[in-house]
Parts: C-alpha cells; sequence; structure tokens
C-alpha cells in the first residue's frame, strides 16, 4: 500500500520557498523540490504536481516523504549519490592540469595520458592513478 504523505507548510516556510523561486539563484534541482512542496502544500495530487513541474512520480513522492520525516532543509538538498569516492580532489586536478599545461618530460613533444599518471603519482601520495582517470579529468 502506497502511504500518502501530507505536506502542510507554515507561513515562514512558505515564505522561504516563494522567495526562492523568485531569486532563481539556486540550483534547479532544489528550485523543482521547492515548486513540489508549494503545489503538494496548495493541495494538488503527485499526478497533477508530477505533471506541470515536469518531474517523475518518485521525485514527488520522495520529496513529501523526506518533508514530512526529516524537514524542509532535508527534502530541498541532495541526498549522497552512490558509488566509489573522488579520487582526486579539486586542489589535486588543478595539479593535473598545471602539469599538463607545463612542458613535457625531456624527449617527449607532449604530455601522454600514461606521463601525466605517472608524473601525478611522484608529485602526490597516489600510490597509483589510472590513465582513465587522468583521461576524465
Amino acid at each position: 500500500m502506497n502511504v500518502r504523505y501530507r505536506v502542510d507548510l507554515d507561513q515562514p516556510e512558505r515564505d522561504e520557498l516563494t522567495g526562492m523561486l523568485r531569486s532563481g539563484k539556486h540550483p534547479a534541482r532544489r528550485l523543482k523540490r521547492a515548486q513540489i512542496l508549494l503545489a503538494a502544500d496548495a493541495g494538488l495530487s503527485d499526478e497533477a504536481i508530477a505533471a506541470t513541474v515536469v518531474v517523475g512520480g518518485s521525485t514527488v513522492y520522495r520529496t513529501k516523504r523526506r518533508f514530512v520525516e526529516m524537514g524542509l532543509e532535508a527534502a530541498l538538498s541532495e541526498e549522497p549519490r552512490p558509488g566509489a569516492e573522488r579520487k582526486l580532489s579539486g586542489k589535486e586536478e588543478a595539479l593535473l592540469v598545471a602539469t599538463a599545461c607545463s612542458s613535457p618530460p625531456p624527449g617527449r613533444s607532449r604530455w601522454t595520458l600514461e606521463l601525466l599518471a605517472d608524473a601525478f603519482v611522484k608529485l602526490t601520495e597516489h600510490e597509483q592513478l589510472s590513465r582513465e582517470t587522468v583521461r576524465r579529468r
């Protein structure tokens, strides 16, 4: 049996969501969740919300559930995504780009992915780095 979550926003929450939508200076997913909560508060059905906001029914359901169970901020924010952690931090990516933009090793006319991976391992504390990781960055 599918549980129906009822969204009842108080006035400060409603004002925060409408202000967020007016400013438009937030990530698109966060704005869509705000639209979902405001539409649910207005009494629209899940199907009508999904069609109006152009999202799937499961997105409407999850957003409403997270609001009821955990509150407004949890309903608007991202959940951690599955998968492995990033191998390189932002500073390490910048170092990799800087290395790629520098002169290649003596005897080489340009950097290859393997050369960049080997040079990066020497420059950092990483034990190894695959050419695919270098290519994606």
